[in-house]
């Protein structure tokens, strides 16, 4: 029997109409500089940003169909815990459980083909963030965020 390589395979079966092609997600900031804590312990907000944009077009990718377009705009962001001043100068967050809950302020519009589009505007937070069993594995340091927003599009775009 001969043996397909995983691009070959992936190919077949997207010709054999199994493969759903998703639609396309894009997420945008709407000035960064201002937002409410996006800092991370070094005081950069970049590497948070890039954090934040992979998790939405993550979080979002599943539920958008095939000639669909979901544009996001991150208005705010507040993330989980409170970045403390440490000694010898490395700053951690801390996080108490109390009113450093994570939040996030987005605005999202999502185009169907043939359609009119459907918009909105939300405050996506997670007042019990740390009553909730944490995810064992995460590849980021936003798990908090990265599991609010996952269960804020599952409810907000799943059918």
């Amino acid at each position: 029997m001969k043996r397909l390589s995983a691009p070959l395979a992936i190919a077949a079966l997207c010709a054999a109409g199994v493969c759903h092609a998703a639609g396309v997600v894009q997420c945008t900031f709407v000035n960064p500089e201002q937002f409410a804590d996006i800092r991370d312990a070094n005081f950069s907000i970049d590497h948070n940003l890039q954090a934040v944009q992979r998790i939405i077009v993550g979080a979002a990718t599943p539920y958008v169909g095939d000639g669909q377009t979901l544009k996001v705009e991150v208005l705010d962001v507040d993330l989980a815990g409170e970045i403390r001043h440490g000694r010898r100068g490395f700053d951690v967050r801390v996080l108490r459980g109390a009113a450093d809950w994570p939040r996030i302020t987005l605005r999202w519009t999502l185009e169907t083909a043939g359609q009119a589009p459907r918009s909105g505007q939300a405050v996506v937070q997670d007042m019990a963030y740390l009553q909730r069993i944490a995810p064992a594995f995460a590849d980021t340091a936003l798990i908090y965020e990265e599991r609010m927003l996952n269960e804020w599009f599952r409810s907000r775009f799943e059918n």
